[in-house]
């Protein structure tokens, strides 16, 4: 089995122009939506139901872990992390999966080991991930080093995301301007 990650492929009819660069869609709902919605609860047995639907739709990817996730999971609902991308993938196959990683947080709320953030991108790249949306909280690229590397020898897909704010003025003013993020 090839790690090389495949997109959907888009199935237009004969008459729709072709784009040079078309826009791809990430779908985040099974992430992002019952984290914000309410508070990560969202159980697998309840995405179940739209996950072939959602394979249908041609999404370029759907995010389904990550962030709050992990954690969520073993706290709040009782149910494994890892069986959650191994049940969504036999119902999600066409789709690629994405997930929000915490650069060397990884899913949790502290600077993990380099042999563990590194066990951890093998892990979850074996049980279906394919895309790791990576961030790191404060903009510090030295705690991408680890976690890239890995993803890339996994043969999977980094997108490195940076977290961007205004400061507010009452907040002592201008720190985080263009000037900070260049």
């Amino acid at each position: 089995m090839s790690n090389k990650v495949t997109m959907t492929e888009l199935n237009y009819d004969s008459n729709r122009p072709e784009a040079e660069n078309p826009v791809k869609i990430m779908d985040l709902s099974l992430r992002d939506g019952h984290q914000s919605l309410f508070a990560t609860r969202g159980r697998t047995e309840d995405m179940i139901p739209v996950a072939e639907m959602m394979d249908e739709v041609g999404f370029w990817a759907i995010e389904t872990w990550g962030g709050a996730t992990f954690d969520t999971m073993h706290r709040f609902l009782n149910e494994d992390p890892w069986e959650r991308l191994r049940t969504l993938k036999r119902y999600i196959k066409k789709t690629p999966f994405s997930m929000l990683l915490r650069a060397q947080n990884l899913v949790g709320y502290r600077n993990y080991a380099d042999d563990l953030a590194t066990a951890f991108v093998d892990r979850s790249a074996e049980n279906g991930m394919d895309i790791f949306r990576t961030f790191d909280a404060l903009n510090d690229y030295r705690n991408f080093e680890t976690v890239v590397a890995q993803i890339k020898k996994s043969g999977k897909h980094f997108q490195g995301c940076i977290c961007y704010t205004l400061t507010e003025p009452r907040l002592a003013g201008d720190v985080y301007n263009l000037d900070y993020y260049i």
